[in-house]
């Protein structure tokens, strides 16, 4: 594959949207995940995602409640309410897959800003999960000293 900074490109390479900006690839390049299509140039299309990120919801909210609310726009396929390990409670967003793209663009023009359980819900289109650097925070560095033996007078 071939990597590019910016700008569109004719010819057989297409602009994908990757975790990291836009690559080019050829389209002779099998790019689209299985059954999707690309939107843009000729039948190569971008690929346009139907997993939704839901933020801002209640601490009381349930997954079914979630897949109630977003059935009214279209077919879920799946829902994550994601879940605090410590507590087990809520973390207060999750994400929800439904079946096509037109309606997930549906679902974000009639909830988007919508009030529900006295707040207002954010949905968008899911970004790809960055990467991390793996292993825990820890300290940076050594730290302060403990101090030396303290001599009384």
């Amino acid at each position: 594959m071939k990597a590019r900074a910016a700008g569109p490109r004719i010819g057989r390479e297409v602009l994908a949207i990757g975790g990291k900006g836009l690559k080019m690839l050829n389209a002779d390049d099998s790019c689209a995940p299985a059954g999707k299509r690309y939107i843009g140039h000729d039948s190569r299309k971008l690929y346009m995602s139907n997993k939704l990120f839901v933020g801002n919801l209640s601490f009381d909210t349930t997954e079914n409640d979630l897949n109630d609310l977003f059935a009214a726009h279209g077919t879920v396929t799946e829902t994550n309410l994601m879940m605090d390990r410590v507590s087990g409670r809520p973390r207060g967003f999750a994400f929800v897959t439904m079946s096509s793209a037109e309606e997930a663009q549906k679902a974000i023009a009639a909830l988007n800003g919508k009030d529900v359980g006295g707040r207002a819900l954010t949905v968008n289109v899911a970004k790809p999960r960055e990467e991390r650097a793996p292993g825990g925070g820890g300290r940076g560095g050594q730290g302060g000293g403990g101090g030396g033996r303290r001599e009384r007078y």
